[in-house]
């Protein structure tokens, strides 16, 4: 597992209507190369925890010096108050619909939600290592020169 700091996401994002990532916030990734999704803890600029983003994608592929996945359009955002809900299904629907995504990568991306909703359901997910590392972890943010 990898766990990266982006700064700044320099992007925004809303999830009915509230801000939960902003373009200056930074976001701490957790990258599972033997998994189909990988885990964002977002924030606001301030620094503010707003909840995590699970990306169902392809296992990252490393390099030494790139890595490499494929984003198969279902998201889950978890907030920090209230329930997880899924995102982009109308979106994983036309991609499946249209042969953007091959019958063997729809059904492994269903299968990645079967998963995360098992562990939901245990409230097992995140996992813990998403849990306890935030943007005061020594391996989430270097040191500054």
């Amino acid at each position: 597992m990898k766990v990266l700091l982006l700064e700044p996401a320099g992007t925004t994002l809303r999830v009915r209507d509230q801000t939960v990532l902003e373009p200056t916030a930074p976001i701490v990734w957790f990258v599972f190369p033997d998994r189909w999704y990988d885990v964002a803890r977002f924030h606001l600029a301030d620094g503010t925890f707003t909840g995590w983003y699970t990306d169902i994608c392809t296992p990252a592929v490393m390099g030494k010096d790139h890595w490499r996945i494929t984003d198969l359009f279902l998201d889950l955002w978890q907030p920090v108050e209230g329930d997880p809900e899924w995102l982009d299904e109308v979106e994983f629907d036309q991609a499946v619909t249209s042969g953007i995504l091959s019958p063997h990568l729809a059904s492994a991306a269903r299968e990645a939600r079967n998963e995360l909703e098992s562990l939901l359901r245990r409230r097992a997910w995140p996992p813990d290592i998403c849990r306890n590392t935030d943007l005061t972890f020594p391996a989430a943010r270097p040191p500054r020169r």
